[in-house]
């Protein structure tokens, strides 16, 4: 207790030296929380965003469909399970129908999926009401990044081509009814949505799909012949891994910053000693020996960590407990709520690292 006493004296009657290094030890800490919290709420984040826009509560896939393999979507097509069917009815599913086609914004060639989905539905995150309703023409949703990559803005017409059921070509002009703003690619990059019943119609699949979402919260009905259940977890796990990765990389940019942090503390430590010669002389000739003038040294680096974590402590305890306050403070009160949560994941993490 002695010594404890003794080494806070020294630490706080250094000043200015100690202060400082107790500023680049809190620095540290601060930063490293504030990213592990940002990678944790960018993960968060986009979850919650592919789950409400895509994946809904899990998705039946038919047995040739692999959205990764774009060999596989002229086949990728089945009339929906009775099962499913069930579920549909109800408002706890809604089928999607992708087909390969292209697109003539423009004077120019585009290759896109061709997707169907019913209009009422309301599992996912995309304007379909739109897509109910016209004047004959079929009526489509893109992504804002389709939207400005194509130059199309709603009430403009595009032709699209594609093939049918039995790999006949055919064509007919689609008008833009809605401009989608999400942060989903998967639904947005050369994509173009209309009403299932009409890519039913045009491409001859009356009843078929090629994948039924469901809604969050439903449980799947079970195995269902010629088509394979894909879990929320299994479909989350390319998110999910590339956020480990963030996190692994990161982990090295933060043992280098606590390994600058030490270093100032043991730099200090050091000129302390040869300042402070006679005070050890003084202390070892009271008595004091060799291994305990090295355990105040010890200790006296202890409390630098010590009072840097109480600092960084204070400095984060509004960000964690008002994590909205950052977004105003930094101008990230863009329009969207994606920032907002992210900010919250930095503001959740930091709140956990306080308990």
């Amino acid at each position: 207790m002695l010594l404890f006493r003794l080494a806070l004296r020294n630490l706080l009657g250094a000043g200015l030296r100690t202060w400082l290094n107790v500023v680049a030890l809190s620095f540290s800490f601060v930063v490293i929380v504030f990213l592990q919290g940002m990678y944790d709420g960018m993960n968060e984040q986009a979850s919650r965003a592919s789950v409400a826009a895509l994946y809904g509560g899990g998705q039946y896939w038919q047995a040739r469909y692999d959205p990764y393999d774009p060999l596989t979507l002229p086949d990728a097509h089945a009339p929906v399970p009775p099962m499913l069917d069930s579920l549909v009815a109800r408002g706890l599913a809604a089928p999607i129908l992708v087909r390969q086609a292209t697109i003539y914004p423009g004077g120019r060639f585009r290759g896109i999926l061709f997707k169907g989905i019913a209009p009422e539905q309301g599992i996912l995150d995309i304007p379909t009401a739109a897509l109910a309703g016209g004047d004959g023409i079929i009526a489509a949703v893109i992504g804002a990044r389709m939207a400005k990559s194509t130059g199309l803005k709603p009430g403009d017409d595009v032709t699209v081509q594609w093939r049918d059921a039995h790999g006949t070509f055919d064509a007919a002009d689609v008008r833009i009814a809605a401009v989608m703003h999400t942060t989903v690619q998967e639904i947005d990059v050369d994509q173009l949505w209309i009403p299932l019943a009409a890519l039913r119609r045009i491409t001859d699949m009356p009843g078929q799909a090629s994948l039924v979402v469901l809604r969050p919260g439903t449980p799947a009905p079970g195995p269902v012949a010629g088509w394979s259940w894909k879990d929320q977890a299994w479909l989350l796990r390319d998110i999910r891994a590339l956020a480990r990765l963030k996190s692994i990389d990161a982990s090295i940019f933060y043992a280098f910053l606590l390994f600058l942090a030490m270093l100032a503390i043991f730099d200090t430590q050091v000129l302390s000693i040869f300042r402070r010669r006679r005070e050890i002389g003084t202390l070892m000739a009271l008595g004091m020996t060799r291994a305990r003038v090295i355990e105040l040294f010890t200790i006296e680096g202890a409390l630098h960590g010590v009072l840097a974590a109480i600092v960084a402590a204070i400095v984060v305890a509004r960000i964690g407990y008002e994590p909205r306050i950052v977004g105003d403070d930094l101008g990230l009160d863009i329009d969207g709520a994606a920032a907002r949560r992210v900010l919250d994941g930095v503001g959740q993490q930091i709140a956990e690292s306080l308990k």
